[in-house]
């Protein structure tokens, strides 16, 4: 088995689709915290990712970080695929949480399967489309859901299960989309509350049904 039946949606390629992907595409392996792309730069591949976490964030005028998704292994980025389609450059960046393996598809190859191959084409606009929803769930969240809500869905969510996560108030604000003021007013009622402890760059939830009752409420 290869890489490519490691993503939903590909295995169903022509022989020599799959022949041609396998053998004009690379296998890059990237350290944690690499900058994959930035605003003001154009494409050169798409990355399919075999391994690891991709974080896509956009920084605001005022230099305040908003995390718009993550790309794990088993997923594409969705903006990498709308700059290469549209061929405009990055208005966002994308940053390696964790080391990165992935497969890099040149953008020749990834323009000339999207204009031949019906299955490629349907993989990549399945993907795209799937992830636009996520977006707009985000800003749906961001313009209507109250921050001590969705506060305290993501310390769950970030936390996967454990009674700590590392986190500091900004790293939240950029997950949230707002200020680090409001998320450190927020961990301070928590913490009024009981539900959760706060140090340096750490957070421990203390009532974990508690946040899951208000991330509910909403």
């Amino acid at each position: 088995m290869d890489w490519i039946d490691r993503f939903e949606g590909l295995a169903g390629l022509e022989p020599r689709v799959r022949e041609r992907l396998v053998a004009q595409s690379q296998i890059v392996h990237l350290p944690e915290k690499t900058i994959l792309f930035g605003p003001g730069k154009s494409p050169e591949n798409l990355l399919l990712l075999l391994d690891g976490t991709v974080r896509v964030q956009q920084t605001t005028e005022g230099g305040r970080e908003i995390v718009l998704y993550r790309v794990h292994a088993g997923e594409s980025c969705v903006l990498t695929t709308a700059c290469l389609l549209a061929y405009e450059d990055y208005a966002a960046e994308g940053i390696a949480e964790t080391e990165v393996e992935a497969v890099a598809i040149p953008r020749r190859v990834f323009d000339d399967l999207v204009a031949t191959s019906q299955n490629f084409r349907n993989f990549v606009f399945s993907a795209y489309s799937r992830r636009i929803t996520d977006l707009f769930h985000v800003i749906e969240e961001i313009a209507f859901q109250k921050v001590d809500i969705r506060l305290a869905a993501k310390l769950l969510q970030l936390a996967a299960g454990k009674a700590q996560l590392k986190a500091t108030h900004a790293q939240l604000a950029a997950e949230l989309g707002t200020a680090r003021e409001v998320i450190s007013r927020q961990l301070q009622e928590f913490q009024r509350r009981g539900w959760v402890e706060t140090a340096r760059g750490v957070v421990t939830l203390t009532d974990r049904e508690a946040l899951s009752a208000l991330a509910h409420s909403g």
